[in-house]
């Protein structure tokens, strides 16, 4: 899952991105409202955590105008600010959910995949797809009962087909869900992934859409 981190305290950003990223996250972090609102006009997000008190653009502005423009990017908001009025303000300019500083690391991390799960439409702790499970939380995978070993990577991207089971996904679209800022992407990555996850999974689960990706789906095919 691939994040956008908007914090301006050096220290805790610092701390969240390397928590996040150690929980699994593939982070960029700003450090300002207009960078955030840029970055989050610019790229695609699977969330955002969004602190309040920014400079140059207030928390609550770059919210606003990401919404009004249309985009539906989850957004935790991360804040000190833990009077209800600024709450409730926060939720119903377009936060999905709020969360007062200080914040415990697995805290936010459950908050996110449950926020990124729901913007799937994926209620369910675990994704599940054909006989493969998918635990996010302990990022583990089981198939048929069985446990199988992935790699980071591979991991990251079976999550994002399966958050998207049934639709087709573009190779650039996969590693954007894969890669942070100033992550090498070689030309092939993405196919050399896959191949592996169908050596490890099997060749039914995910589909070759000829010129415009990956997908994977969530029935196994009719005999």
């Amino acid at each position: 899952m691939r994040i956008l981190l908007a914090e301006d305290d050096m220290l805790l950003g610092d701390g969240l991105q390397s928590g996040l990223r150690q929980l699994g996250f593939q982070v960029d972090w700003v450090r300002d409202g207009a960078a955030a609102e840029r970055e989050l006009r610019a790229q695609v997000y699977d969330a955002a955590v969004l602190d309040l008190g920014l400079p140059r653009k207030d928390g609550l502005e770059v919210l606003g105008g990401i919404r009004r423009a249309g985009f539906v990017t989850p957004v935790l908001v991360l804040t000190a600010r833990d009077a209800v009025p600024d709450r409730i303000r926060g939720l119903d300019v377009g936060a999905d959910d709020y969360v007062v500083k200080p914040v415990d690391m697995q805290e936010l991390a459950a908050r996110l995949r449950a926020l990124v799960r729901r913007a799937h439409g994926q209620p369910q702790e675990c994704l599940r797809a054909q006989d493969v499970v998918l635990d996010p939380a302990a990022r583990s995978v089981h198939q048929a009962g069985q446990s199988v070993t992935l790699s980071t990577r591979e991991f990251d991207l079976l999550q994002a087909l399966m958050l998207s089971a049934n639709r087709v996904l573009s190779r650039e679209q996969l590693e954007q869900q894969l890669y942070s800022w100033g992550k090498e992407v070689e030309s092939n990555a993405v196919e050399v992934h896959v191949h592996n996850l169908r050596r490890k999974l099997g060749s039914t689960l995910i589909h070759t859409v000829r010129g415009v990706g990956y997908m994977l789906q969530r029935d196994a095919p009719k005999s």
